[in-house]
């Protein structure tokens, strides 16, 4: 990418810990999830059945009530947090862009102000150049 910016080593390193976060966290929710869809075992179907039934219910309580599982969890949310603060703190492109188009639509308004006011002026002048002839030519003065 030509456009992409070179972060210092400590935003380097935020950036590969937030990656690395993210895998681990993952990771724990996908493996009570696997656990659940593939146990393959060699007993019978209505044993398997009820194995299965149970093991649902035990890796679901896991991924509730497990420390590990909630912890990833509440690591993912706090993780998109962090991100979130990230992108707003360090993506000064990003303000420097919104600041210029905010400074362009303000300097348009200002030109189109501008350009009322020269216009009632210039009607105000003439208004009163005509009522200065007005007044200068009654001789009810």
């Amino acid at each position: 990418m030509a456009n992409q910016r070179v972060l210092p080593q400590s935003k380097e390193t935020l950036l590969q810990n937030y990656n690395k976060r993210l895998k681990d966290d993952i990771k724990s929710i996908m493996d009570n999830f696997t656990e659940i869809v593939e146990d393959e075992t060699q007993v019978s179907r209505p044993t398997q059945a009820e194995q299965d039934h149970y093991e649902m219910h035990v890796r679901a309580a896991n991924i509730v009530s497990e420390a590990q599982s909630v912890r990833a969890g509440e690591s993912l949310m706090k993780l998109v947090s962090d991100l979130k603060q990230f992108l707003i703190l360090n993506d000064f492109p990003s303000v420097n862009d919104a600041i210029s188009q905010q400074n362009q639509q303000l300097r348009a308004l200002q030109d189109e102000c501008d350009k009322k006011l020269t216009s009632l002026r210039d009607e105000i002048a003439v208004d009163l150049y005509e009522l200065e002839e007005e007044y200068y030519s009654s001789r009810y003065k």
